[in-house]
């Protein structure tokens, strides 16, 4: 049994690699600059599990994840993950994530209000920052105030943060309302 472990899996951006334990996802990472750089980083990131051939539901959740990222329409909501390393702020601001429905957005003063202290937007944005589980936890999904998009730690930064929004069929968001829109959708859902 590969109770713990990791992989790397194609998607539309490039290799994403996930790690699992015996409670669940344990990682995702989004696509580095090549599988190379992305393995490193599992390495990095998870130095005691080894490379294997994922269980089952780790296949499944591979799957929905490369789906997700095609334009497919799945929240990921159930799929399990492993808490553990992870703070309770930070848990909170995740679950709260994980309940933005694909194509939708929130801002992280949304989300602070909603974790009652609009003054904790800033701290929602850092916990963001340092989202373990992406796309799982669907941090592309929380925008800066105004339209804007904020930080994002993949690599590409906001601009793949914008490419994913518009394969899920999100809006164009204007800046500053009335100026032109942050990305295409149609230009965006190119590969």
């Amino acid at each position: 049994m590969n109770s713990q472990g990791f992989t790397l899996f194609e998607t539309r951006y490039g290799q994403c690699g996930i790690a699992w334990g015996a409670r669940g996802i344990v990682g995702v990472q989004l696509p580095e600059s090549d599988a190379a750089a992305t393995r490193a980083r599992m390495r990095k990131r998870f130095p005691l599990l080894r490379e294997r051939v994922p269980p089952p539901d780790v296949q499944a959740a591979m799957a929905r994840i490369t789906h997700l990222l095609t334009g497919g329409i799945d929240d990921l909501a159930d799929v399990g993950l492993d808490w553990h390393g992870v703070s309770e702020f930070q848990r909170r601001v995740y679950e709260l994530a994980r309940r933005i429905p694909p194509g939708e957005t929130r801002t992280y003063g949304d989300m602070a209000v909603q974790l009652g202290d609009k003054g904790l937007a800033r701290a929602v944005g850092q916990a963001l920052g340092l989202n373990p589980f992406a796309p799982v936890v669907p941090c592309h999904r929380v925008l800066a105030a105004g339209g804007k998009p904020g930080g994002f730690s993949a690599h590409g930064g906001a601009h793949v943060k914008l490419r994913m929004l518009a394969v899920e069929g999100a809006e164009a968001v204007a800046i500053n309302s009335g100026s032109a829109p942050l990305f295409s959708r149609e230009a965006l859902r190119q590969p």
